[in-house]
C-alpha cells in the first residue's frame, strides 16, 4: 500500500520503517496535515497521521476527492479526526488503542516527584553553587491521597505505581475496575469528592464532550489548598485560564502538564528562534511552580515500537481488504 506519513519526526521514522519491513511504500513528510497540505496525498491510498495533524471535515473531503481510502492514526486519541465525515466518505480510520501505557503513567509520576521534591529548582541551584535548602521542602507521598481521573489502561497503571508509594487512591470514572479496588485499595468517588479530598490529582481520561474543561474554576474551588495537578491526557481536559488563576491565588500548589489545549503548531517544533504569540502558554512559563514537558510522555523505545507495529498492522489488514480490529467505526 502506498502511504503518505504526515508529521514525521526523527524519533518515529526508524520504528515505522522497521515495522513495515518493505511491505508498504511509506513516503514521509514533516508537513502536518491541514487544508493546505491535504493535496500532497494525491496518488496515495492511505495517510498516517500524528496528534498534531488536523483531519477536519473539510480535510477529509479533500482526501476523499484525491482517492485516499484509509487513515492510520499513530496515536490513541482521535479527537483530531472528524470521524463522522470520514464514515460518510467511506474512509476507514484506525487508531493505536494501546502501545505502552506504562510510559505515560510513569511520566505522570515523574512529574509528581519532580514538582513535590523541587527537582528542577534544586538542580538549577546546585549548578549555581547554591546549596541552600530552605525553598526545597516537599512531602512524603506515603499516606497522601491521590485522585485519579480516568482508570483506563494508563490510569490503572498509575494507581498501581502510586499504591506502591503507600498512597491512598481515589478514582473517578464511569466504569469501575474491581481488581483495582481489591488489590490496590482504589475507592471510586464522585468528581466533587475527589477534588475535595485529594492532595494530588492526576488526569488520565480521554477528551470528549463530557471531559472538556473538566478541571475548571468551580472544581478548583473545591480542592485542597496547595493541591498538585498533573495532566498527561489531553490539554483541553483542564481550563488553562482557570488553572492559571488557581496557581496565582496559591489554591493550586503546582501544575505538571505534558499536554496543552493549544499545542497544535507549538509542540513537536523548534520555535526557539520564533517565540510563539500565545499569552496563555507564556503565562504558564512565568510561573515557577509549573513544570511543562512537550507531549513526550509516550516517548520511550517500547511505546514507539508499539505505535509503529500497530500502525503497520492496521495497514496490513486493509491491504488484504479486511477490517482492522482497531477500526473506529
Amino acid at each position: 500500500m502506498k502511504v503518505l506519513v504526515y508529521s514525521i519526526h526523527g524519533f518515529d521514522q526508524p520504528f515505522l520503517e522497521k515495522a513495515a519491513a518493505g511491505n508498504h511504500q511509506l513516503v514521509f513528510t514533516e508537513q502536518t496535515l491541514n487544508d493546505s497540505t491535504a493535496s500532497m496525498a494525491s496518488g496515495y491510498e492511505a495517510v498516517a497521521l500524528f496528534t498534531s495533524d488536523n483531519a477536519s471535515a473539510q480535510v477529509i473531503k479533500i482526501l476523499h476527492s484525491l482517492g485516499v481510502k484509509y487513515i492510520a492514526l499513530r496515536s490513541v486519541g482521535f479527537d483530531h479526526v472528524d470521524l463522522k465525515q470520514a464514515e460518510q466518505c467511506g474512509i476507514k480510520v484506525a487508531n493505536v488503542p494501546e502501545y505502552s501505557p506504562n510510559a505515560i503513567a510513569e511520566h505522570a509520576v515523574a512529574l509528581i516527584l519532580a514538582l513535590n521534591r523541587k527537582i528542577i529548582s534544586a538542580d538549577k541551584q546546585v549548578h549555581q553553587y547554591n546549596f541552600n535548602l530552605n525553598n526545597l521542602i516537599g512531602f512524603d507521598l506515603n499516606k497522601k491521597t491521590v485522585g485519579i481521573i480516568g482508570t483506563g489502561k494508563i490510569g490503572s497503571i498509575a494507581a498501581k505505581i502510586l499504591h506502591g508509594f503507600g498512597c491512598k487512591i481515589l478514582a473517578y470514572d464511569i466504569e469501575q475496575k474491581e481488581y483495582l479496588k481489591k488489590y490496590f485499595g482504589v475507592e471510586y468517588v464522585d468528581l466533587e469528592v475527589l477534588c475535595q479530598k485529594s492532595d494530588i490529582i492526576t488526569i488520565h481520561c480521554p477528551l470528549n464532550e463530557q471531559t472538556r474543561y473538566l478541571i475548571n474554576k468551580e472544581n478548583i474551588s473545591l480542592m485542597k489548598n496547595g493541591v498538585i495537578i498533573i495532566n498527561t491526557a489531553r490539554g483541553a481536559v483542564i481550563n488553562t485560564v482557570d488553572v492559571i488563576e488557581g496557581l496565582k491565588a496559591r489554591k493550586i500548589g503546582s501544575l505538571g502538564i505534558d499536554v496543552y489545549e493549544k499545542e497544535k503548531g507549538l509542540f513537536f517544533e523548534d520555535l526557539s528562534m520564533n517565540i510563539p504569540n500565545d499569552d496563555i502558554f507564556n503565562s504558564l512559563l512565568t510561573l515557577k511552580n509549573v513544570l511543562i514537558t512537550g507531549h513526550q510522555a509516550f516517548l520511550t523505545n517500547e511505546a514507539l515500537q508499539g505505535i509503529a507495529e500497530t500502525t503497520i498492522s492496521n495497514l496490513d489488514e486493509w491491504s488484504r481488504n479486511k477490517a482492522s480490529k482497531n477500526d473506529l467505526f
